[in-house]
């Protein structure tokens, strides 16, 4: 059931940098290891409706219905660049683990879920990776899919969690000034322009 190839497709699938990675790399950079962690925690519960939806049969309807996967993929999109106006407009230079407070951590644990909830491509590829990897001759498909869903899920959490850590072991040694801040909230508000740009105006 849990295969070589399954966990080296999931582990190559986790490490490609998405909408979760950039989120939460530019919050390990800017606010610090801690909020870093709540972020990889939201962006790992948000994955969790999907894995869902593809178990329970429901994103095969999400597939046949344009109407509601357009109606989830612009919602996505202008979340995407809500994200991208607010890093533009924040022009402080936070304290590491400013963000470590109760109502930090869920403002970011929440925005960090709804940026993979909103995302129904993620719905349409489990629909289409999960069932590649459960035996086809399984007396309990059901049990095999929810194993495999929370291998994915926790090497999800793990690797966000490295990506945070690292992005904030490279701000504490190079890029503590305001200039070099500067540019990288530029740069990543661009990310999420363009992420949010590229969802609105992609096909299936």
């Amino acid at each position: 059931m849990i295969t070589i190839d399954y966990l080296i497709t999931a582990l190559i699938v986790v490490l490609i940098p998405g909408t979760g990675v950039v989120f939460t790399v530019s919050t390990g950079l800017t606010l610090g290891k801690r909020a870093s962690i709540f972020v990889a925690i939201g962006c790992t519960a948000g994955i969790l409706p999907h894995l869902l939806a593809t178990v329970l049969g429901l994103a095969a309807i999400l597939h046949m219905s344009a109407v509601a996967f357009q109606a989830l993929k612009f919602a996505g999109a202008a979340y995407l660049l809500y994200l991208a106006y607010a890093t533009w407009r924040n022009k402080d230079v936070l304290a590491v683990d400013k963000a470590s407070t109760v109502t930090g951590a869920k403002s970011l644990m929440i925005k960090a879920f709804l940026l993979n909830i909103l995302n129904p491509k993620l719905s349409i590829f489990f629909l289409a990776f999960l069932p590649q990897f459960v035996a086809p001759n399984s007396q309990s498909p059901f049990f095999q899919m929810i194993t495999l869903s929370g291998i994915f899920m926790a090497m999800t959490f793990v690797v966000f969690v490295i990506y945070g850590l690292l992005a904030n072991g490279f701000r504490k040694s190079v890029i503590d000034s305001p200039r070099v801040q500067a540019w990288l909230r530029r740069g990543f508000s661009s990310a999420f322009a363009g992420l949010g740009l590229n969802l609105a105006f992609s096909e299936r």
